[in-house]
């Protein structure tokens, strides 16, 4: 004979068929909570983001201004390791410039109608900018006094002649030249080449001393 299953004392046999009691001041949270919670969630999320973009922006245009000085620099490195001239050239291309390299053929410098020829070569593929660094361009804000103390409004931000190029020899000297680079905010810089020297610098414009800093 099989015996009924005993339960322990003190103990009541559970019924499947009942739902589980809800205990006194245990509850879910309604629908509003939880979009109240949802949109305050977001209301910070965006207040995060707006203080982050100003700072995103400060570093991605002093970056470019840092990678515009490297690249010039390799150039300088190159003609130095060539033992012949090599040009930098800014080949505008919409609202950007490329940036193409040459290596004089003939040993007379790196010149415009001689690229047309193919008798001084490009050296490597073109790269620009605002592929590198969004949201940053060769530009002057308005109203940003130039390096050479005139208003920029309005001017061309890349001076290095009337070729547009910066052409370094093997010497280690270079043509000189000032390029303009304006990231939002606004954010203003400038990666200058100095003549004699072959020397790079980068300075930023501070708007709050309106006066140009070495960085």
């Amino acid at each position: 004979m099989i015996c009924p299953a005993s339960t322990s004392p003190g103990r009541r046999e559970t019924d499947p068929t009942r739902s589980p009691r809800v205990r006194p001041g245990r509850r879910g949270y309604s629908l509003v909570e939880v979009l109240a919670a949802v949109t305050l969630l977001t209301i910070a999320a965006g207040a995060a983001t707006a203080s982050l973009l100003p700072a995103r922006d400060a570093v991605r245009t002093s970056g470019a201004a840092r990678w515009l000085a490297a690249e010039l620099h390799r150039a300088r490195m190159e003609a130095l390791k060539r033992h012949a001239n090599v040009a930098v050239r800014f080949e505008p291309g919409g609202d950007d410039y490329r940036l193409v390299w040459y290596v004089d053929g003939n040993g007379n410098g790196v010149r415009t109608a001689e690229i047309d020829a193919a008798t001084d070569v490009r050296l490597g593929p073109d790269s620009t900018l605002a592929h590198q660094f969004p949201g940053v361009r060769f530009g002057l804000a308005d109203g940003v006094t130039t390096l050479d103390g005139d208003d920029g409004t309005g001017e061309e931000p890349v001076r290095v002649g009337r070729s547009r190029m910066v052409s370094f020899s093997p010497v280690g000297s270079s043509t000189s030249g000032t390029v303009y680079l304006l990231g939002r905010g606004p954010r203003q810089y400038a990666v200058r080449v100095l003549g004699p020297t072959g020397r790079i610098r980068t300075l930023e414009f501070v708007f709050a001393t309106r006066a140009w800093e070495p960085r």
